[in-house]
Formats: structure tokens, sequence, C-alpha cells
């Protein structure tokens, strides 16, 4: 295949500074460790602390990128443009009721960013509470994190994120005046739940180790200074989170990591309230904890539910030893998550793959489930504020149908869409067609992948096809509706979706046959995907653009070290590939609870040796690589910049042909990238127009 690219511009070359070190008897080389920053931690909130040598390579990095990338330019500002057009800009969310109000956000044509706005309940005139576009100017990043109105409906709190570092400052708004007040709470995760009486919130402080690790309590009007500590997670290994039940009566503090957690209730109508553990946290136990009435209800794995159960205990008595099952389990069927409220239970589940939502009256037990007819789709809920209400919100979309918004009535089961997803420039279901189907993997498990492609698309190996992969955490990708996709689905490309193991969309074991040393399993999944959609002739060998996010970046560079021939490009967004290294530093934020999804290999051998034989930057070989497009963030805490700038440095100095090899690095933004809607999606454009470039198909189908 034709490399379309142009390249002229000569690929940087990032100085090697050899390093090495034994571990469990065995040497680590490094020639790139130098990247990493001393001071990553100041680099976090204040990206101009990187050091000058560091921030020229990242640099260079990207003026290389511009350049290589410059003759798509056009084709980027159509893509750019198609997606703005399946956009409603100037948009409203179906507004939320609670009491005497209904709480909603929108955007304006143009505008970037939400705005946070209420009404009287019914409809009336509308306040603006929060202008996002106006509060961003000024800002290179901008995003908001949490808006939780007091139980008074007098004030809003409200956090927001200026350096993609993910570090919240929290402020409050007086929605009646339109004045934010004094008090200014700072290193949050964002997150508050106000106590019964509006008198202060609750929130979590981030560490110097960007590790959620302290709940805290702040009494308005009083200076953030003399905020009293409620409960600090002392465990590395473990984060600690907030929320509060449906009925507001308790806020929960959630300590947890990748096998176990624990629970404590606060109550909210107790302005001195301590903890109140629930069960002490067990190797292997998980659970989460919702209140009714006089008892708990408990989404748990206890006594082998490997999908989760659901089950009751009174509320003076929380602890394991009075716990009952409520919902019976039933294998392979995974309880996803609950919603409760006065007179009924609300849950959504999954199985063979597909979601359902169930809903169980209080009184006598009635229940009954609200099912759909294609053949993948994707399902949330979205229950709203009020406890005492038969409504119950959920959506609904799938990879044709764009998404759609439903109040459903748990007594009578009426159903009323609320809104429709508008795509201005036009969409017809009917163009396209949505499937599942079943790849064979190394070890014969049946590995499920969802395509959509447009109608007519010749199925004889000819069509560029994009492979979508994650794989980690237990998150399941969903066969859910994008507007962005079309543009690659419209010109030609089969767009695929490979449900490998380290998610859950086959249960709970699926999940776990894909983590710890079981890893590997989920790059040899992608692959048996990638083989058994060219033998069924969507695509062919070479053709095939592999796109990958965070931890799926770690799968994006296991497949290229292990099966380069099969790709034309890959597209590894915020890529986890310095795996090792990382697992080795205790000091990183996110490593010692990553130890229990991928091992610890400071203190097992066997650990070390499996990340060691896998991991993406320490397996770069002497080999062809297809076209990498890596991407980065400067304030990213969860994968830090120098795992991707190492990586490509490597691949250049290792690899005897193929590439080209791309670093940008956003120098004003983290994990997820761009805030602004817009700007967003100018970094999916540029992704797609490299993936269109590399497969070789530019030109629209008739």
């Amino acid at each position: 295949m034709t490399n379309t690219l142009r390249p002229e511009p000569v690929p940087p070359q990032t100085r090697s500074v050899m390093t090495s070190r034994i571990v469990h008897g065995k040497e680590i080389k490094d020639p790139f460790a130098w990247l990493r920053a001393d001071n990553w931690q100041d680099v976090l909130s204040d990206p101009t602390a990187l050091p000058d040598e560091i921030r020229k390579v990242l640099e260079a990095e990207n003026a290389y990128a511009a350049a290589l990338l410059a003759p798509q330019e056009a084709l980027q500002s159509a893509l750019l443009a198609e997606m703005r057009g399946r956009i409603k800009e100037e948009d409203v969310d179906p507004p939320c009721a609670d009491g005497p109000f209904e709480y909603y956000e929108r955007t304006r044509e143009g505008g970037q960013h939400e705005l946070y706005c209420r009404r009287p309940r019914g409809g009336g005139p509308e306040t603006l509470l929060l202008d996002g576009d106006a509060m961003a100017r000024g800002h290179e990043f901008f995003s908001f994190g949490d808006a939780m109105h007091a139980p008074d409906h007098g004030l809003l709190a409200w956090s927001v994120d200026t350096k993609g570092s993910e570090l919240h400052t929290i402020r409050f708004l007086d929605m009646a005046r339109g004045r934010n007040r004094r008090d200014r709470i700072t290193r949050t995760d964002g997150t508050m739940v106000w106590t019964s009486d509006g008198t202060a919130i609750y929130y979590v402080r981030i560490d110097r180790n960007h590790r959620p690790a302290k709940i805290m309590r702040h009494r308005l009007g009083t200076p953030m200074a003399e905020d009293e500590l409620i409960f600090e997670e002392k465990n590395p290994s473990l984060f600690a989170h907030l929320e509060m039940t449906r009925s507001r009566r308790f806020a929960i503090i959630r300590s947890h990591d990748h096998d176990s957690s624990e629970s404590r209730l606060l109550d909210l109508e107790d302005p001195k309230a301590r903890p109140q553990l629930i069960e002490p946290r067990q190797p292997g136990l998980r659970y989460e904890v919702e209140h009714h009435g006089d008892m708990l209800l408990l989404r748990c794995n206890a006594d082998g539910a490997q999908d989760f159960k659901i089950m009751q205990t009174p509320l003076q008595q929380p602890g394991r030893a009075h716990w009952r099952d409520f919902i019976a389990y039933v294998p392979g069927r995974m309880c996803l998550g609950l919603a409760v409220f006065k007179h009924h239970l609300a849950w959504i589940e999954r199985e063979a793959g597909l979601p359902r939502i169930v809903i169980r009256r209080w009184a006598d037990g009635q229940t009954h489930a609200i099912a759909f007819d294609e053949k993948a789709y994707a399902l949330g809920l979205d229950p709203g504020y009020e406890y005492d209400t038969a409504m119950l919100r959920f959506t609904y979309s799938s990879m044709t149908t764009p998404h759609q918004t439903y109040d459903y009535d748990m007594a009578t089961g009426a159903r009323k869409l609320v809104k429709q997803e508008i795509i201005p420039s036009g969409h017809n279901a009917g163009d396209y067609i949505t499937d599942r189907i079943f790849a064979t993997s190394h070890d014969g498990a049946e590995v499920p992948v969802s395509l959509v492609y447009r109608k007519g698309t010749a199925l004889d190996g000819t069509a560029p096809l994009l492979l979508y992969g994650y794989g980690a955490y237990g998150h399941a990708l969903s066969a859910s509706f994008s507007t962005s996709r079309l543009s690659l689905v419209d010109r030609g490309f089969v767009y695929a979706i490979a449900h490998v193991r380290g998610g859950t969309e086959k249960g709970f074991a699926w999940y776990e046959q894909g983590k710890l040393a079981h890893k590997p399993n989920t790059f040899h999944d992608f692959l048996a995907a990638a083989r058994h959609l060219i033998a069924r002739g969507y695509t062919s060998k070479g053709r095939i653009v592999a796109h990958g996010g965070s931890a799926g970046g770690m799968l994006m560079g296991a497949i290229a070290n292990m099966a380069p021939e099969l790709f034309a490009a890959i597209l590894a967004d915020v890529p986890f590939v310095d795996v090792l290294n990382t697992m080795l530093d205790a000091s990183l934020p996110l490593t010692p609870p990553e130890w229990q999804e991928w091992g610890n290999p400071l203190e097992s051998a066997a650990a070390f040796a499996g990340m060691a034989a896998y991991s993406p930057y320490d397996n770069v070989k002497a080999q062809n690589y297809p076209a990498i497009f890596a991407q980065g963030g400067l304030s990213d805490p969860r994968v830090t910049y120098w795992e991707p700038a190492k990586w490509v440095a490597r691949l250049r100095a290792t690899m005897t042909g193929g590439g080209p090899i791309l670093l940008k690095t956003n120098m004003e933004a983290g994990h997820g990238g761009a805030s602004g809607r817009f700007d967003h999606l100018a970094e999916i454009a540029t992704n797609y127009a490299f993936a269109i470039t590399m497969a070789g198909k530019s030109a629209p189908q008739p």
C-alpha cells in the first residue's frame, strides 16, 4: 500500500542516556528514563514547571507531527465540518425536577462548554446559573467537575478543573443573587455532598501523589484551613470516594482498589457525624451500598456471586453477618447498578452481552423488565434527584440509532420519549447495518465483535476497517451511537469494536481472564478479532487501523509488537505503554492501586516476568512497524506524559522500517484531551484523517 503522507520532515532524535537496574535478578535497560521529570507532581498543577530540555523534546515532536499531518489539513477540516454538522449546537437536556425547580444543562450555538440552568417546576423563566463559555475565557483548559444544589435550593456547589490535571476547585454560587461566595476549596476530586441543613459540604481532598485520600467537612463561611478531617485512607493502594444515597439521608465513603472495597455511612442529618463502617475490607469482597427505609441494599459479590447480586441488611446491623439475599444470584447475569426509589427498586443487568432494566415494586415484589429488540445496543440509567417518584429516566442507543431519553413510569409501564438526539445534517438508520459476530481466540474463547457499516459496502476484503479495543478494569464497551464515526463509515470503512477480555461484556469472569497473569488474553483476543474480520471479508491484512486509549493504549502497543503486519496504522491515545517501569515505581499516583489490576513486580518475580514479557515499551523490536500516531497530555495524572514520549523515541531508535511514528502532546490538557466540545471533535478529526490517509481510502462513497 502506498503511504500518502509526505515523509520529508526529519523525525526528532531524542537523546539516549542508558540506565539500568537489576530486579529479581534481571536487568532492565531504559535509554529514555530521563524524560520523566523529577518534579512531575509540580508539572501536574503547573505545566510551566516542566524542565526546559524535556519541553524542547515534546515541542520538537509536536512540530514534526504538525509537519507530517499538514497535507491532511483539508481532510481534517472536512471531517470536522461533517462532525459539527451532525451536532445540534444549541441544545437542551431534559430538565430534571427537584422540589420547586427543574435543573438542566444546555449549550448555545458556537459554544464550547455547558450552561447550567434552572427554572420553576413545570416551566417558567430560566435562570442561567453557570455560563461555561464565559467562565472558560482566558483558560487553555476548562472543564466542570460537578454541580449540586443545596437542599433548600439557595446555594449551588460547583467545581472546575482549569489545568487538565483533575485537580478541582469547589466554589459556592448564591443562586438568587448570581454571585459566588468567598469560600474556595482547592485540590479536590470535584465531588461534594451537602449536609441536610445546607450549612456544610463533605468533599474529597487529593494528596501530593494525586490520590483521593481524605474526606473533609467544610462549613460555609469558614476558611478552608479550618476544614475538619472526617476520614483518611492511609493505605496507599486504596482510593477514597464520596457519594450520596438516593434517599439523601447518608453520604457514603467508599475505599477501594481493584480487588476489594469497604463503605462507611455519614448521617447527613447529624452536623457532627462520624463515619460508620458497614463491613471491613476483605480480599476479593466488593460491595456498594444504597439506603431504603430501615434497611441497606448492597450490590455485592459475596458468597461466590461472581457477577454480583443484590443483598439487604438492617440499617442498625449493617455488618456481613446480617446480609441476606434480596435478588437471587444468576450466574452469567451481571448486575451493573441500582437506583433506589421510595416505592420501587430499579437495576440494570447484562446477560449474553445485552443489557436490560428491571423494576421491582417494594409493596408486593412485583417485577418486570424493559426489553429492546436490536442485536446490539446500549442502555443507561439517569435516575435524577427525587426519591419519592415513580418516574425513572433512562437512555437508549445502538450503533445505528441516535441517543434517545425516556421517562418511564415504574407503576404503569408507560414510556415517554423526552429527547431524541437530532442529527441536523440528517441521518437514516436504514442506511446502515449493525451486527455482532464472534471471533475464536487462541485458547478457544469466543470474543464478541460489534460492527457497523454502510449498506452497499463491499465485504470482499477491500474495505478499510477501524478496530477499537480497551479491555481493562472490567469496563465494558457499549454498542452505542456515535455521530463522529459516521465520517469513517460513510467513506467505506467498517467500524468494529472488539469486546476483549479485561472488560465485563460476558460477565465478571471475562474481566478476570484479562487481568494480572491473564493480561495477554486481551492482546490475543484483539488479534483474533482482526484475523476473523479478515477471514470473513470485512477487510484484509494491512487495511486495519487499530485504535485504543489509556489502558487500551497498552493494547495498541502490545499488538504493534506482536503482529504489526496486520495493521495499516495504530491510533494510541494517552497510551499506558511503559507498564513495567510504572508498576515498579511506587511513588507514582496510580501504581499501588494498580497492582491489583496488573500485578506487583516489586514483590513478585512471576508478576515481574509476565509484565516484562508484554510491556510495550520494553518489547519494541527491530522490525517494521505500521504508522503510529500517539497522543499524550502534559498534565495527565493517569498516564503521565513521558510514557508515550519514551515509547515513540524507542520505536524510532529500534524499528527497521515502516512508520511514520508521530507523537502529539497537548501541552494544556490531561487524560481526556481538549476540554471544549469542538476542540475535542477536532482531535477526533485529526485521528480519523490519519486513519483514512493511512488506510488509503479517502474518497467518499456514493
